[in-house]
């Protein structure tokens, strides 16, 4: 049937009229023990399957009910008056815990409908206190002083490492210290790690082998635990760093997922589609390979790894990577101990000011950064969005931030919400439906969680109700420190967390520890 122009425009001003309504709650009380009926929303349930409209109940923190239920005369009733209710957000590559006990009901995470993190990526554990001790002891800290979003944890490789060889670390470990390393390793997956963590584009781990990651994979995969990767290299030798990722998973017969995927490197943009074919042969193989992303050009880490030989007098290489890597103009200074000045300025923008040549100043500033053993980070901007969108689209990857609160990079503040926006509504790279699996259902399989990540009956009530019309990450490269908004309400454990952009006083958020489920 033909709708006439004048029809069309007026359903399409009643649909976001009724999706910019403000969600009506008729008891502003929410007290835990309490039930809850979220009422006439737009069930996305995590699977990727289309949406239905149907109400759901909560109690005793977990989903109750889904379909047309009548309320009691206790429920607490949340209209949503269409809006979209999904499962809650799972950040599988987070490093928002480094502030939480700070900040335990976080805007950055609840404005873009995170419930969960999962920290002590890139091989590093934030230490809520210092210096690290255990991810039992951090889960100890969580538990006394819990925060509104949920924790889970991976076993740290580098800092084992970093514990074990001290500043000895620019070489292979000895049989003895790999020893250390499994100890620890063993402890933490019997606290309840996910699985173990490595950064190997960074010190300490930089100076390991596949061999080392190998026996301490084994070791996670003992307790059916994951691998998950900050593979050896982004750029130039990034095929040489999947092989790796694939070879630890086949000698070690443990799922593995590689960290914000990219390829960050001039010469090689446009290649996803041949990694992609090479992580679809090995998951032919048998091998459970898998990935996040976060959607942005820009990656921030040391500036140092632009170098990976890591010799910082060798102007060749650092010509190599201003040329070829990433440009001047594209590296911005986030952080450099001791120079608050050069904060938020390009690399060549401070080669202008200082009247010298970027090559020369980018060695000046990692000379004096390793000698003073000072810290520092960059952005750099050289990530192509074709890229993006190529491995976004592959069904094995979920979205993640590698951010944290109140960042100077924005994926912090708005990772979730940018896929939402731009990535579905604006340039339908990927339906809606899927976004949200990727989103919900698919990290909480990649990283072995059973009870999360499905609007199903008896899972955690887990829950983001939002408004896809107009949902919108704010922060940018230029201003990061902008929070998402769109997020209507969200619930952590059936508790509400989040109200019409403001926190709530609740603070429900739950340790989530590896399940003994197969890999």
């Amino acid at each position: 049937m033909n709708i006439s122009p004048l029809r069309h425009l007026l359903f399409n001003f009643i649909l976001l009229f009724i999706y910019s309504c403000s969600v009506h709650v008729d008891k502003q009380s929410e007290l835990p023990g309490t039930v809850t009926l979220i009422k006439n929303a737009f069930i996305y349930n995590g699977t990727g399957d289309k949406s239905y409209f149907a109400d759901v109940r909560i109690e005793g923190g977990l989903i109750k009910k889904i379909g047309d239920i009548t309320a009691n005369e206790n429920d607490i009733i949340w209209d949503a008056n269409g809006l979209a209710l999904a499962p809650g957000f799972i950040d599988p590559h987070s490093h928002h815990d480094t502030k939480l006990m700070n900040k335990p009901a976080p805007e950055s995470a609840l404005a873009q409908g995170i419930t969960t993190i999962v920290s002590g990526l890139d091989g590093g554990a934030s230490t809520f206190g210092s210096p690290f001790i255990s991810i039992d002891h951090s889960f100890s800290v969580f538990e006394k002083t819990p925060a509104a979003i949920n924790l889970a944890y991976f076993a740290p490789h580098d800092t084992y490492r970093e514990i074990v060889m001290g500043n000895d670390f620019k070489r292979l470990a000895t049989a003895d210290e790999l020893d250390q390393m499994k100890i620890m390793l063993r402890r933490d997956m019997e606290a309840g790690a996910l699985g173990l963590s490595t950064g190997l584009e960074y010190e300490p781990s930089l100076y390991s082998n596949s061999h080392e990651v190998i026996e301490l994979a084994k070791v996670a995969a003992e307790y059916g635990g994951k691998y998950s990767s900050h593979i050896r290299s982004e750029d130039i030798k990034v095929t040489e760093a999947i092989d790796e990722v694939i070879t630890i998973a086949r000698e070690a017969d443990i799922s593995a997922n590689i960290s914000h995927i990219k390829l960050a490197m001039y010469e090689i943009h446009g290649n996803a589609p041949t990694v992609i074919d090479k992580l679809d042969n090995a998951r032919k193989s048998g091998l459970n390979i898998t990935a996040d992303i976060y959607p942005y050009d820009g990656w921030k880490a040391p500036m140092a790894i632009l170098m990976p030989a890591r010799n910082y007098e060798d102007r060749e290489a650092a010509e190599y990577a201003l040329n070829s890597i990433a440009s001047p103009s594209s590296i911005t200074i986030s952080d450099y101990e001791g120079e608050p000045t050069y904060i938020g300025k390009t690399l060549s923008e401070l080669a202008i000011e200082k009247n010298k040549d970027p090559v020369d100043l980018m060695m000046e500033l990692l000379q004096r950064a390793e000698r003073e053993n000072l810290h520092e980070r960059v952005i750099g901007r050289n990530i192509g969005d074709a890229d993006i969108e190529a491995f976004m689209k592959w069904p094995f990857t979920a979205i993640t931030t590698d951010g944290g609160i109140d960042d100077s990079h924005p994926r912090g503040q708005g990772a979730f919400a940018r896929v939402l926006a731009r990535y579905v509504r604006d340039k339908k790279v990927i339906s809606l439906s899927e976004a949200i699996r990727k989103m919900t259902s698919l990290p909480a399989s990649n990283l072995g969680i059973t009870d999360r990540g499905l609007i199903k009956k008896g899972y955690a009530a887990d829950l983001v109700l939002f408004n896809p019309a107009t949902i919108q990450d704010n922060a940018s490269f230029e201003n990061s420190l902008q929070y998402s908004s769109g997020i209507a309400a969200v619930w952590v454990n059936g508790e509400l967390v989040w109200n019409k952009d403001v926190v709530t006083d609740a603070r429900p958020g739950k340790i989530i520890r590896r399940q003994n489920i197969n890999n």
